[in-house]
């Protein structure tokens, strides 16, 4: 068991942190969960009060640090797969960023009984502990992920993200017949909580706002729709909600269902894929030292799919 400590912002790499992450890499052994509790109960204090796990900190801060039961820290671990897996899904690399095309179903960090995700195992592939997820895609989500080298590249691009300057493009398939060629989904969200603790989140007039546009690409006939989508916020599974909730769940997603349309094919809900088919196709970050530009298509696996959808509807 530590005793309590107090650690004074000084370091400028740390100035602006999010209080949560400063903890996990100050508290090594430490579980998330438990980090996350003596942020709610007020244990963690800084200037003498409590705060969130997304307070960001400022220079010369003063945080308060509970005693805690620190366990034996165990190496990241990962198989050499996982490792040649991540190298080859490298889209772009310089002194600020790596990009990644991230493989669905591999979690972008640990937590929830997994050890070790994208950011942990790519630390200890390139050497660099300091390596940080500017922003996050669900595990079952593939596409373009970025990673800031140093504090200060994560601090501006987050800036961006805040500021929604940052352009975000998806490709999904969906459920029966979109009708519209193009709209706007304006729909607030709001997490909760389900009965056996996981986290979700549903369409609520008090929720935050949220804005994605929606285009049609292509149809398989009534059965199914791929469709291009982009974020103008970033709310948690703000695209899986929309579509759902405007009737059309992303083939795949057995979290957010849909009740079918008139428009539908009945056989459109017996669809079943093992990946969510939701892609991160484009990301596009305006940095002062110059625009952050990444790209990928979706893989074989997902055009594999959506060929059979397509020869479904001739059969």
């Amino acid at each position: 068991m530590t005793e309590v400590k107090y650690v004074e912002i000084t370091d400028l790499n740390d100035v602006g942190q999010r209080a949560d992450n400063f903890l996990r890499r100050t508290l090594k052994g430490v579980p998330r969960q438990y980090i996350y509790r003596i942020l709610r109960k007020g244990e963690v204090r800084i200037n003498g009060g409590r705060v969130k796990a997304s307070y960001r900190l400022k220079l010369n801060d003063r945080v308060r640090i509970p005693p805690v039961r620190v366990a034996e820290q165990v190496p990241v671990q990962f198989s050499p797969k996982m490792q040649d897996v991540l190298n080859a899904s490298i889209l772009f690399e310089d002194g600020r960023f790596i990009v990644l095309n991230k493989p669905a179903g591999i979690a972008v960090h640990g937590g929830s009984g997994l050890r070790a995700g994208v950011v942990e195992v790519m630390r200890e592939i390139t050497g660099n502990p300091r390596l940080e997820l500017i922003h996050r895609l669900d595990r079952d989500t593939s596409g373009c992920l970025a990673l800031a080298k140093t504090r200060q590249v994560l601090q501006e691009a987050q800036s961006y993200f805040r500021q929604r300057q940052v352009k975000k493009i998806y490709e999904a398939m969906v459920h029966g017949y979109w009708p519209v060629k193009q709209q706007t989904i304006q729909l607030r969200l709001r997490r909760y909580e389900t009965a056996s603790g996981e986290r979700r989140v549903r369409v609520d007039s008090q929720g935050q706002q949220a804005r994605t546009d929606v285009a049609v690409l292509q149809r398989a006939g009534r059965l199914a729709t791929r469709l291009q989508l982009s974020l103008h916020t970033g709310r948690t599974h703000q695209i899986r909600v929309h579509l759902s909730s405007s009737g059309h769940a992303i083939i795949g997603d057995d979290k957010y269902q849909a009740r079918p349309t008139e428009q539908d094919n009945e056989s459109s809900l017996t669809l079943k894929s093992e990946r969510l088919c939701l892609h991160a196709r484009k990301l596009e970050i305006p940095m002062t030292s110059g625009l952050l530009k990444a790209s990928s298509p979706p893989d074989q696996a997902w055009e594999g799919i959506w060929g059979g959808l397509k020869q479904a509807v001739k059969d």
